[in-house]
């Protein structure tokens, strides 16, 4: 397959000169990541700053909507979905040649709509089904080593995440459940709801996991909810705020993107508590639609139908948003940040 390079120190000379002390904490190789979305879908690369680097294609048709992690990075490998195509593009950080490339182009049991990678998987969930692919130093295998049907099934998948030895999905249409990996990695079993899952759920959206812990949305109920071990443990509401959609994790905080309130929460996370710290760290002139947060930046994708803004924030120890740059597109969907450290790795 005919790869595809980005030179980084193309990118570095374009990302510009820090000029204050807290965007000086932020090594400026760090990049911004997501996917245009559209029929001719591409690797949209932004520095640190916001501003557009390079447009790379990923060799696939987009069109997918109401997901998050459809733009997933993990120890060199970054994984985008196109919906359109029914494939997963993969792409490798390569710090001793100081690129970015396109590796392998990976078939989908269903229409993707969010990836995730554990050290040795990539996983795929589509409209219908959620399916495991095996790897090594070697690439992806293009065959699943697993498949399982979602409880659903109709379309409604939001995302999905590893939980220990289990992944956790979302499908919009009320349902929150898990599937088993075996000892591989690979997806094994049938999908089931997990348990305690409130009256009132409606609407599942992102989630964010962290070892046995995931937190998933319920937007439409203005709720977050934290399951493990297969249930729903608590519920915060999500006060002022509407329809939290999209979360991420960072050391002790969870990020929620609250959609049709245009804003960005902050919550303190421990135990089996979820207490919101802020309710607004951030506002924005569209419906965010997927949120990154990683090594003091943080990344928010917002649209309002026409086009679609990046936004990059520098994030302090307390866990404060400072707006660094924003970029606007056409169209976009998920989020994903590249640090130097990845990129030494």
């Amino acid at each position: 397959m005919k790869k595809i390079l980005l030179g980084l120190g193309t990118i570095a000379a374009f990302a510009g000169a820090i000029t204050t002390a807290q965007a000086a904490a932020i090594n400026p190789h760090t990049l911004v990541v997501t996917a245009s979305n559209a029929t001719r879908n591409q690797l949209l690369v932004f520095s640190s700053t916001g501003n557009l680097l390079r447009e790379i294609p990923t060799q696939g048709q987009g069109g997918v909507g109401g997901n998050a992690g459809g733009v997933t990075y993990r120890d060199g490998r970054l994984a985008v979905v196109n919906f359109g195509s029914g494939t997963v593009s993969v792409f490798a950080a390569d710090a001793a040649r100081a690129t970015i490339v396109l590796t392998q182009i990976i078939p989908a049991a269903s229409s993707p709509v969010s990836v995730a990678l554990s050290d040795d998987h990539l996983y795929i969930l589509g409209t219908t089904q959620v399916e495991s692919h095996a790897f090594d130093q070697t690439g992806i295998s293009e065959s699943a080593d697993g498949v399982a049907a979602l409880v659903l099934a109709d379309g409604s998948a939001a995302q999905v995440g590893v939980i220990g030895t289990q992944l956790i999905i979302s499908e919009k249409n009320k349902a929150i459940e898990t599937v088993n990996l075996d000892r591989h990695g690979a997806v094994t079993g049938a999908a089931a709801l997990v348990g305690n899952i409130p009256a009132n759920v409606n609407a599942p959206f992102g989630l964010a996991t962290r070892g046995n812990n995931a937190y998933v949305t319920i937007a439409h109920a203005d709720e977050i909810s934290l399951v493990r071990n297969q249930e729903v443990l608590t519920v915060t509401p999500s006060v002022t705020q509407h329809a939290p959609c999209w979360v991420a994790l960072d050391g002790p905080f969870l990020y929620s993107a609250n959609s049709p309130s245009k804003s960005v929460s902050r919550y303190a996370v421990y135990g089996e508590k979820i207490v919101q710290d802020a309710p607004v760290i951030a506002e924005f002139s569209g419906n965010p639609t997927d949120i990154a947060v990683r090594g003091g930046l943080a990344a928010v994708v917002d649209g309002n139908g026409t086009v679609s803004h990046v936004s990059v924030f520098a994030v302090d120890e307390d866990g404060n948003f400072t707006l660094r740059g924003t970029a606007t597109t056409s169209s976009a969907n998920g989020i994903a940040i590249i640090s130097q450290q990845d990129l030494d790795q």
